[in-house]
Order: C-alpha cells, then structure tokens, then sequence
C-alpha cells in the first residue's frame, strides 16, 4: 500500500534557525541584499524599509525579495548585481518575528519572501555583502 503525502500551504514564520530550517519553517532571520543608498534613505526618514530588489519597491513587487543564508546570497548577487560595487551594497540581517514571511520555491530553490514592510527595529545587523560573486 502507498501513502501519498498531502502539500502544504506556503509556510509563515516558524520558530527556527537557519541551520534548522524546513520547507514548512522560515529561519528566525533573513538576509536582504539592499542599495545602500536606498537603506541609509530609510534609516534616516526612520519609515520602514520598502525595497523589494534592485530598482523595485514592495508596491511594485508584492514583496521583499530575500535570501535564507550566504549561499542563496552569492547567488543572487551573481545574476543580479554582478555590475553593482560591492561598496554600493549592504547585506541586511533581518528578525522574522512578527513579519509575514513566506518560503517560495524560485530557480529550483526555497527564498524566503516578506509581505510587508521591515521596520527598522527588526534589522539586527548591517553588513557589507561578499565580495566573492
């Protein structure tokens, strides 16, 4: 006898880590690879930050694009940003607590997207981006 599995729905925020992640379980953090101009804009309007991806805004796009570890990051930083100084760029470590964030499958792999602005209390860490991409 075989047993068939039921599909799940597109997950939302879980409790935990990015080491322990699961389809059904965003991390407790994302990174978001953002202009640093744009970021530094919203830091010193004090609104959130409403960037989708390079040259997109959450309104345009639905949500924020982001990546849930380093790899996913040089990926993306190697299809789209290959013309953009890494000193142009920040890498954003963003908390997933109380933010819609969903897990969607994209170029054969899980990306978390966040629905919604992030406020700028749930960014816990900026950092420069690799510079191996």
């Amino acid at each position: 006898m075989t047993s068939t599995v039921p599909l799940a729905p597109v997950p939302h925020v879980g409790s935990t880590t990015m080491t322990d992640q699961t389809p059904s379980s965003p991390p407790e953090t994302v990174l978001h690879i953002a202009e640093r101009a744009r970021w530094e804009s919203a830091r010193a309007s004090g609104e959130s930050y409403a960037m989708s991806t390079r040259g997109r805004t959450l309104a345009e796009e639905g949500f924020i694009h982001c990546s849930s570890d380093l790899d996913q990051v040089r990926t993306v930083l190697g299809a789209f940003y290959k013309d953009v100084p890494p000193s142009d760029l920040v890498l954003l470590t963003v908390s997933t607590q109380g933010l819609d964030v969903r897990l969607e499958p994209a170029d054969g792999d899980l990306f978390p997207h966040i629905y919604g602005p992030i406020p700028l209390s749930a960014v816990i860490e900026v950092r420069p981006v690799p510079d191996n991409r």
